[in-house]
C-alpha cells in the first residue's frame, strides 16, 4: 500500500514538474574582484610624467617615428590603455588635436551616446579633454592631454573582451577612476 502511495505521489510530482510555461534566466556575470589601487609615479619618459596604478604593467613599444609609444595593461581585467606622446609646434596642435577627436568620434557609429569634458591645471599649464563613449563600443574612454604649445599626449582605452556594456561596467568605473588620477597628477617635464 505505501509503495503505490508514494508511487502516485511520484507520477503526480513529475507531471506537474513538466510545466509549458518555461522562461531561460538572463544570463549572469562572474563576480571581479578589484583591488586598490596603489598609485606611484610613472617616470622614464622624456617630456612628461603622472602617477599609475599598482595594479597597471606598462609595456614599452618601439615606433620609429620619434614618438614615446606604450601601453598601461591591466592583465587582471583584460583591458590596456594605449598611450602615444608627440612633441608638437603650436602649429600642429590643431592638427592633433582634430586627430583625437575623429578617433574618437569614430566609434559613435556603436555608440549610445558620446560626453566630453575638459580637465584644467594651469599651473603644470595641463589642458585635457576626455571623451567617455557610452554603449558597446570597442573603446569607452579617450583622451588627450597637452600644454598647445610643445607637447601632445593621447590615451584610449581598449578591452581584450568584446565590448558588453554590462559586463564591463565595473571594470570600466575602475579603470576610469585611474585615469582621473593620471590626468590630475600629470606634469611635463621641461
Amino acid at each position: 500500500m505505501k509503495h503505490k502511495f508514494f508511487l502516485t505521489l511520484g507520477i503526480i510530482l513529475w507531471m506537474s514538474a513538466c510545466s509549458r510555461d518555461y522562461s531561460p534566466k538572463p544570463g549572469a556575470y562572474f563576480y571581479i574582484h578589484l583591488r586598490q589601487p596603489v598609485y606611484h609615479s610613472l617616470g622614464g619618459y622624456s617630456g612628461f610624467e603622472f602617477d599609475i596604478s599598482n595594479q597597471a604593467t606598462v609595456e614599452n613599444v618601439k615606433d620609429s617615428l620619434k614618438i614615446d609609444w606604450f601601453n598601461l595593461n591591466y592583465p587582471p581585467y583584460n583591458a590596456r590603455i594605449y598611450c602615444t606622446y608627440f612633441p608638437i609646434t603650436a602649429a600642429d596642435f590643431q592638427t592633433k588635436a582634430a586627430e583625437s577627436k575623429e578617433m574618437a568620434y569614430f566609434h559613435a557609429i556603436k555608440a549610445d551616446g558620446i560626453d566630453e569634458y575638459e580637465f584644467k591645471n594651469p599651473e603644470q599649464k595641463v589642458y585635457a579633454l576626455v571623451y567617455e563613449i557610452k554603449g558597446n563600443v570597442a573603446s569607452p574612454v579617450q583622451f588627450m592631454v597637452t600644454d598647445s604649445v610643445r607637447s601632445f599626449f593621447r590615451g584610449a582605452l581598449y578591452f581584450d573582451n568584446p565590448p558588453n556594456q554590462d559586463s564591463i561596467a565595473p571594470v570600466l568605473d575602475y579603470i576610469n577612476k585611474d585615469i582621473h588620477v593620471i590626468l590630475e597628477s600629470f606634469r611635463w617635464k621641461r
